[in-house]
């Protein structure tokens, strides 16, 4: 069987000794993407959007930090805590979404602590943001050959000559395409009107959704930990649950409040 050959260099531009990769690339469109949408909440709802480029600001450190610690303590912490100065070295690689979603979400506390808003009405409309983002981010994986599938024999398996000559599943394209879905169907719900009544409704759908597809495709993913563990659960599904279940008291305390 014929199946699509990924030989793509991650390298988008190369400027002496710096490197720009197309991960990179996707990462900073993502949040692009976030300033562009919150931009356009901002006048659509409070009529001015000057704070947006404060709110970018957080969201930026927030989730790169968040993501960086999580990668750092879930993934591969021997290495790490053996060479404490690589966890300075972003650019070799290493975010974990886990931890980016955490540290959005207590940079977002901290943000709106000087706004006109309360924290869910930011996390509804930040929500929606990073479902898109997180689409964005999951194409830069594929592009950089990162993030392995399980090897398969399905028709529209993917051979990703950087790793090695099996055809495995393009798990990062699943996800793209279902987080590009969860963001059409959160920006759906925000745009009907009796959605501004339930606090914290948008952003509990996005837990439960996001996390669950995390949960569900990491049985089509090959293991990213770098330690031993005979749990049948990977370290992505474990760290999914919180997140699911805290979506779910979310959603139920939304529709109490109604």
């Amino acid at each position: 069987m014929d199946y699509l050959i990924w030989d793509f260099d991650p390298i988008l531009a190369s400027f002496k000794h710096i490197r720009i990769h197309w991960y990179g690339a996707m990462f900073a469109l993502a949040l692009l993407s976030n300033y562009i949408f919150m931009h356009w909440v901002y006048w659509r709802e409070l009529g001015s959007a000057e704070d947006v480029d404060r709110l970018l600001w957080y969201c930026m450190g927030g989730s790169v930090l968040g993501a960086r610690i999580g990668h750092v303590l879930f993934y591969n912490p021997g290495y790490y805590f053996a060479e404490p100065i690589k966890i300075f070295a972003i650019w070799e690689g290493g975010l974990a979404s886990h931890g980016g979603v955490f540290g959005v979400l207590i940079s977002l506390y901290i943000y709106q602590r000087k706004a006109s808003f309360d924290y869910f009405w930011i996390l509804d409309r930040a929500a929606i943001a990073a479902s898109l983002s997180g689409c964005l981010v999951r194409i830069g994986n594929f592009l950089n050959s990162e993030i392995a599938g399980t090897a398969t024999t399905v028709p529209w398996a993917v051979i990703f000559k950087r790793l090695d000559n099996i055809p495995r599943h393009p798990v990062q394209l699943y996800e793209a395409i279902s987080y590009a879905g969860i963001f059409l169907f959160l920006l759906y719900l925000y745009k009907k009107s009796h959605t501004f009544e339930f606090k914290g409704q948008l952003c509990a759908w996005f837990l439960i959704l996001i996390f669950s597809t995390r949960f569900i495709l990491e049985f089509y993913k090959v293991s990213l930990v770098n330690y031993d563990t005979n749990f049948w659960l990977s370290t992505g599904q474990m760290l999914s649950i919180p997140f699911i279940l805290t979506g779910v008291y979310l959603l139920y305390r939304a529709k109490n409040l109604r």
